[in-house]
């Protein structure tokens, strides 16, 4: 992912200044979706630009970063969309009523990188739209290697500012050791996936999206070093750990 945003951050960065630019973070190594295919998507916008993904978890809530917190009247949220650019006639746009950060939220370290972003009224669930499914909390842990997708409208190669103009998608894989690559970093809220030979990534323009295992929305896209390196794979909000809050604040808000 590029160097200066926040969901992949340079070594230099990381131990020096925390950077939270507009563009958040990108899919690398992965190919355009069939559109209207991955239901829960949903774009963030800022001054009428992407910024920013989301997942629908709720006719009336989308989860997303809290590194990508912006005031509720600033954002919009489009569901049903596929090629940013344009006006296609599914979209469907949103003004935002709440916006919940997580009240642990770290913006140094990134733990408990994640918030609900309010609708101001009920999506339309259809053909194109749908809530992701979250985790079971009983179920076991991902196991290491297990294969999961992440998807965004960010940038497709290295270096690149320009995010891609359609849903993009890549399978990666689950790295159970992830305190050995970012050990002073990685906690307990936090999964890990990437290719160990590098080239497969979320990054510039992804932040906050989705990245769901085995049908079940298990991660949030949050930071790591560079983009699609060798041996440094993504770092994701562990949505799991957060069940009990979603599920709060969706019924007292």
């Amino acid at each position: 992912m590029n160097l200066t945003t926040p969901c992949h951050l340079s070594l230099l960065l990381l131990l020096v200044v925390n950077l939270t630019g507009v563009y958040g973070s990108r899919i690398i190594g992965g190919a355009e979706v069939y559109p209207y295919s991955i239901r829960y998507q949903a774009s963030l916008l800022f001054f009428n630009s992407h910024f920013c993904g989301g997942t629908l978890i709720h006719p009336q809530w989308v989860v997303s970063a809290a590194h990508c917190w912006r005031p509720k009247h600033m954002i919009q949220v489009v569901l049903s969309e596929h090629i940013i650019q344009n006006v296609e006639g599914f979209e469907q746009i949103f003004n935002v009523s709440l916006v919940v950060r997580h009240y642990q939220y770290q913006h140094w370290t990134f733990d408990n990188d994640i918030m609900l972003l309010k609708l101001d009224r009920p999506a339309i669930l259809n053909t194109r739209v749908e809530p992701a499914a979250l985790p079971d909390p009983r179920s076991p842990p991902m196991a290491n290697g297990a294969r999961c997708t992440v998807s965004g409208w960010g940038v497709t190669w290295l270096n690149s500012y320009s995010l891609s103009p359609v849903l993009r998608s890549v399978d990666v894989d689950i790295f159970s050791n992830c305190w050995y690559y970012y050990y002073f970093r990685v906690t307990d809220n936090m999964i890990c996936a990437g290719s160990y030979f590098g080239g497969k990534d979320s990054c510039q323009g992804d932040s906050g999206g989705p990245l769901v295992c085995d049908g079940k929305f298990e991660g949030i896209v949050s930071w790591g070093i560079g983009c699609a390196y060798s041996y440094y794979p993504g770092v994701y909000t562990k949505v799991r750990n957060y069940l009990g809050w979603i599920n709060w604040v969706v019924q007292n808000s």
